[in-house]
C-alpha cells in the first residue's frame, strides 16, 4: 500500500531568518598617531597575529609622505596582536581604478601571495572609488575578507565609507559589477582630510545635502546656514555636517529594513539617476559628488514642478550648492543621452522605475512614472539659476 502523497505544504519550505551583523563606525582625528589605540583594538588576534594587509591610495603620499612609514611603526609596536604581511600597497585612486578590471586581479593576486583567509584584515585608505574597487576584490577573496576602510575624502566620509556595497564600473556603466558586503569597521579620521583640493574637499557636501532634504529639515537648515562657511574650509562646521550626514546614512542602512536593496526603492539615490549618468558622459571628468549636486538640484526642481514642494525650498537648496561652490548644471542635461540614464537605473535595481522624490523635507515619495516634458522644465530652470546666481558654477 502506498503511502498518501503529501499535501501542498509539505512540499513547501520557507524559513524567514537573520544574520547577526555588526556595524562599527569611530570617528578619530588621526588614526595613525594619537587615536591609534582607537583602530588597534578593531583587530582581533586567535592563537596567532592577526593577519593585515594594507592599501592606500597613492595620492596621499604627495602631501603626507611619511604615511607608510607611520602605518608600519604603528603595527610593528605590537607584534604579538597584529602584523602587517606585506608593505603597504599603493593603487591609483580615483575612477580610473574602477575603470580598469586588471587593477582588481591585482589585488587578488597579492590577497592570494599573502595568504589572507576569513579572519584576515584589509586595511583600505581612500576616496570612494578606492574604497569600492579594493572592498569589491575583499568581498569576493574567499567570499569575504575583513574589511577596514578609512576613507579620505569628505565625499566617502559622508556617504559612502559606511556603506554596505562595492563595485567596480563595466560596459560603460557605474557600479556594474559589484557585492553587498558590510565593512567590519568604518574610521573616519579628521587628519585624512586636510590634503584634499578645495574641488575634492567641496565635494562630499553634496550628499551631506541630500540626506538633509530627505531625512531631518533642522540638519538641512543648520547645512544651509554654514555653507559659505563650510566652503572656506571652516573645519568646526564641516566636521559637524560631515558626522551627520554620516549618522543619517548608517541609520538608513542598519534600521531602513532594506539594506541590500532587495526593495524597488533606493531612497538614498535621490538626485543619482542623473549623476550615474552624467559621470559617464562626461568620462568621469565629473566628479561624483558634482554629479550628485547637479542631480540632487534637478530633482528637487521637478519635485516642486510635479509634486508639493514649494518654491522656498527649491531655491534654499540651490542656493546652499552654489554658496558650497558645487555645480549645479552640465550642458550634458541638455541632451537627450541623459535621459538612457532612467532605463539604466531601473535596470541595476531590477523592477519597474522607482525614483524619490520630495513633497517636502523630510517627506520622500517614490514615484514610478517621469513626466518628461516637467524634467525638461526643470533643467532649463536649473540653468537659468546657475547663470544667473554663478555662472562659474556651470561645469564646462
Amino acid at each position: 500500500m502506498h503511502a498518501p502523497p503529501p499535501n501542498d505544504s509539505q512540499n513547501r519550505v520557507d524559513i524567514a531568518f537573520e544574520v547577526p551583523c555588526f556595524h562599527r563606525l569611530r570617528f578619530t582625528s588621526d588614526c595613525f598617531g594619537v587615536d591609534w589605540p582607537v583602530l588597534l583594538e578593531l583587530f582581533e588576534a586567535g592563537d596567532e597575529p592577526a593577519r593585515i594587509q594594507v592599501w592606500m591610495d597613492e595620492g596621499l603620499e604627495t602631501w603626507d609622505p611619511n604615511l607608510p612609514a607611520r602605518i608600519h611603526e604603528c603595527i610593528d609596536r605590537h607584534e604579538n596582536k597584529i602584523r602587517l604581511v606585506s608593505p603597504v600597497h599603493r593603487v591609483t585612486g580615483g575612477e580610473s581604478i574602477k575603470n580598469d578590471p586588471s587593477s582588481i586581479d591585482r589585488i587578488l593576486m597579492e590577497i592570494d601571495r599573502d595568504n589572507l583567509d576569513r579572519r584576515s584584515y584589509i586595511v583600505v585608505i581612500g576616496g570612494g572609488a578606492v574604497l569600492d574597487a579594493v572592498g569589491f576584490a575583499a568581498a569576493i577573496a574567499h567570499r569575504g575578507i575583513r574589511l577596514i576602510r578609512i576613507p579620505t575624502t569628505t565625499l566617502a566620509q559622508a556617504d559612502s565609507g559606511v556603506g554596505v556595497k562595492n563595485a567596480i564600473n563595466a560596459f560603460g556603466k557605474k557600479n556594474w559589477k559589484g557585492t553587498f558586503a558590510i565593512p567590519w569597521a568604518v574610521i573616519n579620521d579628521e587628519r585624512m582630510l586636510l590634503g584634499l583640493s578645495d574641488r575634492d574637499f567641496l565635494c562630499g557636501f553634496s550628499e551631506a545635502v541630500k540626506v538633509t532634504l530627505l531625512k531631518n529639515p533642522n540638519a538641512f537648515a543648520q547645512l544651509a546656514t554654514n555653507a559659505s562657511a563650510i566652503a572656506c574650509r571652516n573645519m568646526r562646521p564641516a566636521m559637524q555636517a560631515i558626522r551627520a550626514s554620516v549618522l543619517m546614512h548608517l541609520q538608513h542602512i542598519t534600521h531602513g529594513g532594506d539594506p541590500f536593496e532587495a526593495l524597488e526603492a533606493r531612497p538614498l539615490d535621490f538626485g543619482h539617476w542623473s549623476a550615474h549618468k552624467l559621470e559617464a558622459l562626461t568620462g568621469y571628468a565629473l566628479r561624483h559628488g558634482e554629479a550628485v549636486s547637479i542631480g540632487v538640484a534637478l530633482d528637487t526642481v521637478y519635485s516642486s514642478l510635479t509634486l508639493s514642494l514649494s518654491q522656498s525650498v527649491v531655491e534654499q537648496t540651490l542656493e546652499t550648492l552654489v554658496q558650497l561652490k558645487l555645480p549645479i548644471f552640465d550642458p550634458w542635461l541638455e541632451r537627450p543621452a541623459i535621459f538612457q540614464g532612467l532605463e539604466e537605473f531601473r535596470q541595476h535595481l531590477g523592477g519597474r522605475l522607482t525614483l524619490t522624490m520630495l513633497r517636502a523635507i523630510g517627506e520622500p515619495i517614490d514615484i514610478h512614472e517621469v513626466d518628461y516634458d516637467a524634467m525638461r522644465r526643470a533643467i532649463a530652470i536649473v540653468k537659468e539659476f546657475a547663470m544667473r546666481r554663478s555662472p562659474l558654477v556651470v561645469h564646462e
